[in-house]
């Protein structure tokens, strides 16, 4: 299994938050995991397999208990081919928190010169920003390792 693969589930990904902080028993972990997503021991059993068999989580026995700890070989492959997209968000992070920034600017003037026009002016910015934050979603295209983009997102191979 592929390391995003398993980082797509809400609950692997919270165990790996626990393990950021230390190596953690197998009893911890299933302890804080039933309490915050209410799953049986079993399926918490289950996640922590998937997570040792990506690669992203080691166990080892330390007499009857089990420690297990994160692995950040496979966390620092994600970041690398994440790498190839910073610059591309960065660029489009800036130019929303300009728009932000104006609209912001624009409504402090308001206020001070207490024009009902000038909220006019604002809320059109902030629809504008909105609608750039928007659009720039939308056209967005970011194809995962093993899958193929379609019109509706992307899917994995092997039909999974």
């Amino acid at each position: 299994m592929h390391a995003f693969d398993a980082l797509g589930d809400p609950v692997r990904r919270r165990i790996l938050e626990l393990l950021s902080d230390g190596e953690q028993t197998s009893g911890a972990l299933t302890s804080a995991i039933r309490a915050e997503f209410g799953i049986s021991q079993p399926a918490i059993s289950q996640h922590l397999r998937v997570l040792r068999e990506s690669g992203l989580a080691s166990v080892r026995a330390a007499g009857t208990r089990r420690l297990y700890a994160l692995e950040p070989a496979p966390l620092r492959e994600a970041d690398a081919w994440l790498e190839r997209f910073r610059g591309f968000w960065g660029q489009r992070s800036d130019a929303l928190g300009t728009e932000l920034a104006r609209g912001s600017r624009e409504r402090r003037l308001g206020r001070r010169h207490g024009g009902d026009a000038h909220d006019a002016t604002t809320n059109a910015a902030t629809s504008a920003a909105t609608s750039a934050a928007i659009s720039v979603a939308a056209d967005a295209t970011v194809t995962l390792p093993g899958t193929q983009p379609t019109t509706d997102g992307p899917t994995r191979k092997n039909g999974q």
